[in-house]
């Protein structure tokens, strides 16, 4: 006997050795060729990507790239399944797995479309000018359509794994959604929390704010929460019901930025000189960089302080670039160094004179009390 008749002929568990074989061969050239699917599509998509007219293209063929692979997967499967002998049960079970398989690759094609709508949602808010809100909303448009997606596939495999209608599952599931609703109390708020980031729009992606004690750029607004890296580099996770709920400081939205300080010159210092330091710093602002017709700027001699003489000092810089504003003070202050020193008007600190108990001046100073005294 030849062997080919023995591997036909051989029998292991109810099959012959050939059908085992022929189910190696197929499950080998669905692998392969999802493989191949796969790879090809990734080289065209970044051929496509690097011509802009064409990126959406591109968006498609890697919308294809996951899909292609497992419906060659499933089809290996389901092909390789008929080559054997099986009982009605195993049969039955063998065709609700190739069923859900070929479920997940429409759900797998239908998660991936939605890449291809937030591209066309990306380039709709962009045409509207609202670049700046695109990242918040195509990304909650992204993850909503993808969580739905979701929960309908894991429904259709519960009720392929049970034999039980989708009417009854959710009617089973409605039994416990009270505790679970109790439970995702949190969650909901959040969820709430960030519709209402959406509708009021209290900053944008890529915008500085003060909430709370953290002080620094918004980078990402998802269904829970809110991501902050603060000024000093650290990510801060907030929850969105907290954002909804307090006050935020958005300086990214500021038209300007006010400086508001007080030079202080010496008790001693002339009415004349006083007049004169409000001059120099009214020249050093008049028509100053960055200022707005609307807003000129402002000194006063102000106050009498404990240990000097205040001057009031305010102006507004625009744009409200912060570098800009902070190397403008550099200049600013510069000049009112060397002006008041040429004019010699000194400027003023804390000071205090204190009297030492066994200091000689305060000794003569008492002897000619004491001799004034006697004298009189």
């Amino acid at each position: 006997m030849d062997k080919a008749s023995i591997l036909k002929e051989s029998v292991l568990l109810g099959n012959e050795l050939w059908r085992y074989l022929a189910v190696f061969v197929i499950l080998f050239l669905g692998f392969t060729g999802g493989r191949i699917a796969r790879f090809f599509l990734d080289r065209r998509a970044q051929a496509l990507h690097q011509i802009p007219e064409r990126a959406v293209y591109g968006v498609v063929c890697e919308m294809f790239m996951g899909p292609a692979s497992l419906v060659f997967y499933a089809l290996g499967f389901h092909i390789s399944m008929l080559c054997l002998k099986m009982s009605p049960a195993v049969r039955e079970t063998a065709d609700s797995v190739s069923r859900i398989l070929f479920m997940m690759t429409l759900a797998y094609l239908a998660y991936n479309s939605v890449s291809l709508v937030d591209f066309f949602v990306r380039r709709w808010l962009l045409a509207k000018g609202e670049g700046e809100l695109d990242e918040m909303l195509a990304t909650m448009v992204r993850k909503s359509m993808r969580i739905t997606i979701l929960i309908i596939l894991a429904l259709y495999i519960i009720e392929s794994l049970s034999g039980k209608p989708i009417g009854t599952i959710l009617a089973g599931l409605g039994v416990g959604g009270l505790a679970v609703a109790l439970a995702a109390q949190e969650t909901l708020k959040n969820f709430f929390g960030s519709l209402v980031i959406m509708s009021d729009k209290p900053f944008r992606v890529g915008e500085r704010i003060k909430f709370d004690t953290y002080d620094g750029m918004i980078e990402t607004v998802g269904f829970r929460s809110t991501r902050i890296r603060t000024l000093e580099g650290h990510l801060v996770t907030v929850p969105n019901s907290e954002i909804a709920a307090r006050a935020v400081e958005n300086i990214g939205q500021r038209p300007y930025i006010r400086r508001l300080t007080n030079i202080t010159v010496t008790y001693d210092t002339p009415p004349e000189k006083v007049e004169r330091a409000v001059e120099i710093l009214k020249g050093i602002l008049n028509n100053h960089e960055g200022m707005h017709p609307d807003r000129p700027p402002r000194v006063y001699f102000n106050e009498f302080n404990d240990a000097s003489l205040n001057l009031l000092m305010i102006y507004w810089y625009e744009p409200p670039d912060f570098w800009m504003f902070v190397d403008f003070n550099h200049r600013v202050n510069m000049e009112i160094l060397r002006r008041f020193n040429e004019e010699g008007i000194d400027f003023a600190f804390p000071t205090q004179t204190i009297h030492v108990a066994n200091d000689a001046k305060r000794q003569l100073a008492l002897r000619l009390l004491e001799d004034n005294t006697a004298i009189s």
